[in-house]
């Protein structure tokens, strides 16, 4: 459970902003939506796969 201590006079909007980026750091809706579906395990190390190859490709252009 995440706590966001709001400090005296502390603008509620900033107490807001802070607490969503915690929440984002943390990953959560990630993998909640994860979980939603099942992907066999062919399929996922098919897109890490294809993952490495194109940032393989973007480090390759670097280099050019």
């Amino acid at each position: 459970m995440l706590i966001i201590p709001v400090k005296e006079g502390e603008n509620i909007d900033r107490a807001l902003k802070r607490f969503k980026r915690k929440f984002d750091k943390t990953g959560t809706m990630r993998r909640l939506r994860k979980r939603q579906q099942f992907t066999k395990p062919s399929v996922e190390r098919r897109a890490q796969i294809q993952k490495a190859q194109y940032i393989q490709s973007l480090r390759d252009k670097e280099e050019i």
